[in-house]
Parts: structure tokens; sequence; C-alpha cells
């Protein structure tokens, strides 16, 4: 749309003479999104972007679509019919537009404000409910929910791999690994560079639309590393590293920070970055060497798409196994690719996008040992820190040539207080645990509606537009809803602060209700469920060795979503105790390390060493 109609020069003279035109970045502003989106879908009865929307000057909304061409076509309108009749009758009937404007304000303010009649109170039928929603929506043949265009979803898949570790439920298992295992083989994984693309437009995940995005990275990552934990298949591990090296070694900014992802187009042409035809590849490998790489990747003369080739798996039985040749191959070809066209990178640094790549890097180290994994994290949380948050402890949405603008909103607080914890697991450094608490008590202080519960998407005390959003729904990315309700079960179980068991219980009542109408849309908020239905275990680690952090290294691979360890150690007791106020009564001894494990509120005898502490997890 922007070069049909907005680069055309009759366009663009009837809209600077008689509209005030203003381009919204979503990613920037995706409180101003939401708003004129619910406009959209009330209007239209559905959304998407490019977003068109004619408003009065006080933002009132009396006109909604998305495409406009120039011109009318297929019996639809196009961008100069709508600019002309609006144009008449705001000089005729200006009247009737202030009207309708007035109205759809109305409606907007009244659908904010209702309160579903149902139950607030968890139960686990939510659960079971959301398991068998995804159960009959799953794709048996190639994986996934649904059919085309099929988007990944990373955090349906966290769940179902959550669900099976609660619930012993093998089929939800299997379902997630199926999905896992499908994606990889297809053309939405880069085999030559690695990282996902962001969706699939056929059922077997073949040809994507090949725009590379940060979240879907973070978040496919940490789905793929805790299927790695949970069933100890080293495919999952390979495909982690290879999101891992894609967005350190492309997406990443000298300083930290990671950058917003890559386009689809290469010289005006969808794809042609990443496709090749046989002739190329026989030219980069050789003859020999070019027939053995095409048939593990399925290169044709005729190609798979658009006369070109998208290299995948997905007619490969042998998928699964390590080649060290192929790998090679792979690097030699990624080499050729790189000299052969130029891929845009958008370099925007969103504080709400870091927050989750960190929470999955961290995760990543946590399982997989690496510790450049780890230090990519810290350098990108210091990043945050320094770069996105202002001197009073608020945060900035996103950062660009030296400058961080616009007002932190839900996401950007809730998804790097997400970070932060996976930060604290991966390293046992109070200081994340400190600003991950002072990062959520902001998160309340500025978006929490006390009286009835759930987060508005912009702060009380922002500039006012025509509704005050309550983003819950999970689409590619999770709510901040979601994550932000995640995040206060994570912390009152690391804590033991009884204020955040208080905001948790409202939150999780107020999405309890929304739940119920369809609840595998909620997965995200589903984590937080489980995590309040199901026992925790909290484990008190007290050490006067050095060598801890090198002995916790194995605990942490054993760590199950049900667990939240806590390290004291004489450096850190004065900040652990502030930050976690029951800490205080666990004793430090001269020598070794003592274990508490509590188990739903009931705490075992301590055993010493860590090796007692294995047999002790194995008897739970």
């Amino acid at each position: 749309m922007s070069h049909e109609s907005f680069d055309d020069e009759e366009v663009a003279e009837f809209l600077n003479k008689n509209y005030v035109a203003i381009k919204v970045d979503r990613e920037e502003r995706p409180d101003i999104d939401s708003v004129y989106m619910s406009v959209c879908q009330a209007l239209t009865g559905s959304g998407g972007w490019p977003l068109t929307i004619i408003m009065t000057p006080e933002q009132k909304p009396f006109y909604a679509a998305t495409y406009l061409p120039k011109f009318s076509r297929w019996g639809s309108s196009g961008l100069m019919d709508v600019l002309v009749s609006i144009r008449k009758l705001w000089d005729h009937e200006k009247h009737k537009l202030l009207e309708a404007g007035d109205e759809i304000t109305r409606y907007l303010n009244g659908e904010e404000q209702s309160e579903s009649n149902e139950s607030g109170e968890p139960a686990k039928e939510l659960l079971y409910s959301a398991a068998d929603l995804l159960k009959r929506s799953f794709d048996g043949t190639w994986g996934g929910f649904g059919r085309a265009p099929k988007f990944p979803m990373a955090h349906n898949l966290i769940f179902l791999i959550r669900h099976h570790v609660f619930e012993k439920d093998d089929t939800v298992l299997s379902m997630a690994e199926k999905t896992l295992k499908q994606m990889y083989r297809g053309g939405i994984y880069d085999h030559i560079g690695g990282g996902f693309s962001r969706y699939s437009t056929d059922d077997k995940w073949l040809v994507p639309h090949f725009e590379k995005m940060l979240y879907d990275n973070a978040l496919l990552l940490y789905a793929y590393v805790e299927a790695y934990q949970i069933t100890g298949d080293r495919l999952y591990a390979r495909v982690s590293r290879g999101i891992l090296r894609y967005v350190l070694s492309v997406l990443t900014d000298e300083m930290g920070g990671f950058y917003c992802g890559q386009d689809a187009d290469s010289e005006g042409v969808e794809g042609k970055f990443y496709t090749f035809d046989k002739k190329e590849v026989v030219n980069v490998l050789g003859k020999e060497d070019a027939d053995v790489f095409c048939k593990w990747f399925g290169i044709t003369e005729k190609g798979n798409f658009e006369g070109k080739n998208i290299p995948n798996l997905i007619g490969n039985e042998a998928f699964e196994i390590s080649n060290e040749k192929i790998d090679d191959l792979c690097q030699m070809l990624y080499g050729y690719r790189l000299k052969r066209t130029i891929l845009h990178t958008d370099d925007k640094i969103l504080t709400s996008w870091n927050g989750l790549m960190i929470a999955a890097i961290a995760k990543a180290y946590q399982i997989l040992g690496d510790g450049q994994y780890l230090e990519a994290a810290k350098k990108a949380q210091a990043f945050l820190e320094n770069k996105l948050t202002a001197e009073s402890g608020r945060l900035y949405i996103r950062y660009r040539d030296g400058q961080a603008i616009h007002d932190g909103q839900l996401d950007d607080y809730a998804f790097y207080a997400f970070g932060l914890l996976e930060l604290y697991e991966a390293s046992f450094d109070v200081k994340y645990l400190e600003e991950f608490v002072k990062i959520s008590e902001k998160m309340l202080e500025l978006f929490f509606d006390e009286p009835h519960g759930g987060f508005y998407m912009y702060a009380h005390d922002r500039d006012k537009l025509i509704s005050r959003p309550k983003e819950l729904y999970d689409g590619a990315l999770p709510s901040g809803n979601s994550v932000a309700a995640y995040v206060l079960s994570r912390i009152y179980h690391l804590t033991g602060e009884i204020k955040w068991q208080n905001f948790l219980e409202k939150q999780i009542a107020y999405l309890s209700k929304e739940m119920r109408r369809s609840p595998a849309n909620y997965c995200f908020s589903l984590l937080a469920l489980q995590s309040v239905l199901y026992p925790s275990t909290e484990i008190i680690c007290v050490s006067a060795e050095e060598s801890i952090l090198n002995e916790l290294k194995d605990l942490q691979k054993r760590i199950m979503p049900d667990f939240n360890v806590v390290l004291k150690t004489p450096l850190n007791e004065n900040e652990l105790t502030k930050a976690a106020p029951y800490t205080k009564d666990y004793p430090i001894n001269t020598a070794g390390s003592k274990y508490y494990v509590c188990r739903n509120g009931s705490c075992l005898q301590p055993v010493d060493g860590i090796e007692a502490l294995k047999n002790l997890l194995e008897t739970l």
C-alpha cells in the first residue's frame, strides 16, 4: 500500500491538502495499534495490516479498512474513492461523521469496561479444555494446528510440554514433538543460516513468509530448549544452537541489544536471499559435493518455489542425524549467500522483544551449558538497563541511532521481567532478582487495575487515547497480561512475599473469566495457571563454598517448571534478604553446602551436598 498509494503523487497531493496524514509504527506504539485495530474489527468484522483509520482531531474514528489500492478494484473501494467521499461528507454533512465517531468511541469504551459473568475461579478444567481443543485442531501429518497459513505459536507448544510434565499426558507431548520436528524439517527453518521465518504459507511448513522476527526466534528457542530438557532428544539442542547462531551473529548489536529482525525481500523479490537453483549449488560446491547436498535437502532442477529451491528436510528420513559433511557444505553456501545479495535488517531494539530473547538465551544456558549464551543474556540486560531505562526506573519502548523513545508499555515491563527471572535462574546473581522485583513493582504501579484485576496496556499517567485497553489474547506474541501473570506466579514463589500472592490471585481470577471462552487461545496464561494449580518445589541452597555455582550447573538441567531455586552465600546474604526476606532464617555454615527443599509449603529435612539433593529429588 505504501508503494501503490502513499508514494503516488496524486494521492499524496490530495492527502496533504485535505487531511493530516499520520503513519504509526505498530511496534513502537502498540497501544495505538491495539485501540484502532479494535475499531476496525468492530466496524468491519475483521482486522489486519496495513490498518487505515480516518478520525476526527479528537481521535474519534468513523472509518476503518485494511489494504486500500489507489483506485477501486474487484468490487472494493480504493483509497482515492474513500478520501474524496469523506472530504465531501466533511464539507456538507460533518455532523454525521462526528456522530459516528462518538458512537464508535462509546461502544469501544463500553466493551472495554464490561465485565464477564463467568467464574473467575482457577480450575484444572481450563488446562484440560485447552489441551483437548489443541488435540482437535492438531495436524497429525505435518504438525501444527489448523490449516495454512501456519504460525509457530511456540507458547502453545511450551504449554503442551508442561501439561505433559504435570499430567503425564504422552499425547500432548507427541503433538509438541511432531510440530517441533516438522517445523525444523520444513523451509520455515533456515537450514543454511539458522533461525526461523515468521510463518508457513502451506500445511507442511515448506514455503515460509521469509521475514525473520526476533520474537519468533526467542519463543521458539525457549520451546526447543525446554523440549530438549524434558525429552533428551539431541535434535532439539541442535536446532536451539542454530537459532542462537543466527541471533548472535546477525541480530545482535555491538553493545549487546537485539535487533527486530530481517526483511523477506532482497532486491524487491521475496525469498531471493534464501533460495537457490541447482546450478548455483553445483557452481559453489562442485559436482560431487553438490550431489550430496541436493539429495540431503531436496534440491532439484525444477525447484519447489517459483523455479528455485528452498532447502528442506521434508523428504529426508535421516533428518535427525547430525552430519558434519552437510554442516561444512552449509557453511560454504552460507558464505556464498552473503555475497550474492543483501538482506535488510530492521535495527530497532525493542525492550519487549529483547526481554523475550534474554529469557530464551538464559534458559538455553541453563540447559545447554555454553557460557557464551549467559554472557550474551547479561550483555543484553545491561543494554536495556543502560540505554532503555530512564533515571526514574521507567522503561522506554525502543532504541535506535543513539536515541531511546516512547514510554514503556505493559509488554515492555512484563517481558523484561520474564527475562530477568530467567537470567537470575541462570546465574543466581542476586542483582537480577533485585531488578526483577523492582520492574515487577513498577509494572503493578503503572498498569494494574486494582479494583478488577488485569493490566492496562499503557500507564495511568500517560497521554490518553479514546480507550485504555487490556490485551489478553495470545497471538503470535503472548499478551502482556499473560506474561505478567506468569511473572507474578514466579516472583511469589521466589520471594515468599504475601503481597505478590494477593496480586497473583486477582490477576488469575481476572484471566480465568476470559480464558473460559476459548482456553487454547491463552496458552501463556495457562503457564501461570499451572504454577497456581500444581504443587511447587522451592529449593534454598545455602553455601559457604566458592565453587557452588559449578555444583549448581547440573542442578539447573534438572529444574522442572514447578521448581524455584534460590542461592544464599556470604557474598549475597544482605541483598537476598531484602529481595526474599524469608531467606534470613536459613543459616550459612562455615563450610559446605546445605539444601532445604519445600514442597507445596511443607519443608523436608535439609540435606548436605548436591548428591544428597539429587537423591532427594528423585523421591518427589
